[in-house]
């Protein structure tokens, strides 16, 4: 099979179902002649397809819990003892507690916090200082993260998930220097507009964010489809210069105050209340 990452190997994490971008990203990066180890959390796994997915894409399944250095030391055994070297990791992990238990951002559960903290932030560290501990990258590799414009905007509902963005963001900026100063290798988080997978729409107001950055986007909203394109483009050479960047493929959502469609149901809104 040839492709855009022909010869090239890595671990994808967080393949849920159909729905989850990265089972997208595995699908279209099997498509373009990568091979992968697919990796989630076994209490995941129970609820997903993984198994599917793996026979689809040719690929063998190593269960990880992400925030556990113990679980990523053997994925990366097997990786490395599979591959050799690795081209790029996607880490595709995030989950609040918090959102699901409908807690308040003002009167969080702390441990819930730090449980989600955890999981969908300090994670990616772990993920990439395990990485780095065992030197399995190569030179030009490609360290992705998935992120949300929550992590520099307020979206009410979105509660600690926010905080965790912003953490994630930054994790990528900081342990991204020393990837690219020391192995050549680049670190980057895409900022996905709301997208329906599972996870998402488990966020209270889901709806709404979905349907008005669809209205403002002047593209409208970027698919789970459009996200794995992107991480497969980012996973390639042609963006091998390209780092500690949060990349916003929201079709124009991020640079757009307003649009004509928003403003014009708001004020039609207003108009039908004042009959």
């Amino acid at each position: 099979m040839s492709g855009i990452l022909s010869g090239k190997k890595g671990i994808i994490f967080g393949a849920l179902d159909e729905n989850s971008i990265a089972w997208k990203t595995a699908v279209k990066s099997h498509e373009e002649g990568a091979e992968f180890i697919l990796t989630n959390a076994p209490v995941a796994m129970r609820y997903g397809e993984i198994q599917k997915l793996a026979e689809q894409t040719n690929s063998e399944v190593v269960p990880a819990d992400a925030t556990s250095l113990e679980d990523l030391d053997n994925l990366f055994n097997v990786a490395i003892e599979k591959f050799g070297k690795l081209d790029f990791i996607l880490h595709s992990i995030g989950m609040s507690i918090n959102v699901r238990k409908g807690q308040h951002y003002t009167d969080m559960n702390y441990d819930w916090t730090q449980k989600g903290w955890d999981i969908s932030a300090v994670s990616f560290h772990k993920v990439m200082k395990t990485a780095w501990d065992k030197d399995c990258m190569n030179p030009w590799g490609s360290i992705l993260a998935l992120s949300y414009i929550a992590a520099q905007r307020v979206y009410p509902g979105y509660n600690d998930m926010a905080d965790n963005k912003a953490y994630l963001e930054s994790i990528a900026r900081n342990f991204g220097y020393y990837w690219g100063k020391e192995k050549k290798v680049r670190v980057n988080t895409i900022s996905q507009s709301p997208t329906p997978t599972t996870a998402g729409k488990g966020v209270k107001g889901f709806g709404g964010f979905l349907e008005i950055a669809d209205d403002v986007s002047p593209l409208g909203n970027a698919t789970a489809e459009d996200c794995a394109s992107l991480c497969v483009m980012m996973f390639s050479d042609y963006t091998k210069k390209m780092t500690l960047q949060n990349i916003y493929n929201d079709g124009g959502y991020s640079n757009t105050g307003v649009s004509d469609e928003l403003v014009n149901s708001y004020f039609a809104g207003k108009k039908s209340e004042e009959e």
